[in-house]
């Protein structure tokens, strides 16, 4: 069912819970892993069972975190400190080629470089954003249900919301995207903006970029959000280096 295992190209996907979004007020209560790995044949497949560890935040759980997770503080009274099952969890033997999140900046900001040896991460969300532009939505449990990946068992991948069912969905994204398109290139688009593709807001929401009179272009220039910046800068060099403007013909999309 799994691929050989090969020492020097694994993936692992990690997901958090959390008391809340920023640290060091908040921390992690549970986090969720599951390989990708490449087979002999060439192809990336989801690798081993995966797991999951409760972890003791440290400070009571807010009412609002517990309504999204339902981890209660009685549930993670008695658990291991989040620097004591770190490590073991983010940089496992054999050494992985990455980690991966969807939505990778919010894990980045509890899996510290000293915590998972200065690994390289790729960020599912930011890799859709690229490779499924024609998705409805892009959280993780949308392009589940749009994408509906191969081997993805229903009830494995439940609750949502809990680290390792999101970890598991999560993998079945990295895993199709790893056999689209090579590790550095995912990680590459990880480490720049998100690259949107419709507007998000305004009068010209759910346009696509290309759409969009040059004026509101320089306005999103501007924007405060950097994924709606760098989508806009990147169009506007698509733009000066002669690429067409305004919505594609048919014949145009066939080609």
């Amino acid at each position: 069912m799994y691929p050989r295992r090969n020492q020097s190209q694994i993936i692992r996907v990690v997901d958090l819970e959390t008391t809340g979004q920023a640290p060091p007020a908040h921390a992690v209560c549970e986090v969720g892993w599951q390989d990708v790995a490449l087979g002999a044949d060439g192809r990336w497949e989801l690798y081993g069972e995966g797991g999951n560890i409760l972890v003791n935040p440290g400070r009571p759980m807010p009412p609002i975190t517990q309504a999204v997770h339902h981890i209660r503080d009685e549930d993670v009274a008695d658990a291991p400190w989040w620097h004591d099952v770190a490590r073991q969890v983010l940089d496992p033997y054999p050494r992985r080629v990455a980690l991966a999140a969807h939505r990778a900046a919010f894990e980045e900001q509890f899996c510290t470089p000293a915590l998972t040896h200065g690994a390289r991460w790729i960020c599912t969300w930011k890799c859709a954003l690229r490779l499924w532009p024609d998705s409805p939505s892009y959280s993780n449990q949308v392009l589940r249900y749009w994408r509906k990946p191969a081997g993805l068992d229903h009830e494995r991948g439940l609750p949502a919301h809990r680290a390792f069912p999101d970890a598991y969905v999560t993998a079945h994204h990295l895993r199709d995207q790893l056999n689209e398109a090579s590790v550095e290139q995912l990680i590459q688009w990880s480490s720049e903006p998100g690259l949107l593709p419709r507007v998000r807001y305004g009068p010209d929401r759910g346009k696509e970029w290309r759409e969009i009179e040059e004026e509101s272009l320089v306005k999103f220039m501007t924007d405060r959000d950097p994924d709606v910046r760098f989508t806009a800068e990147t169009e506007m060099a698509r733009r000066r280096g002669g690429g067409h403007v305004g919505r594609m013909s048919a014949q145009e999309l066939l080609l």
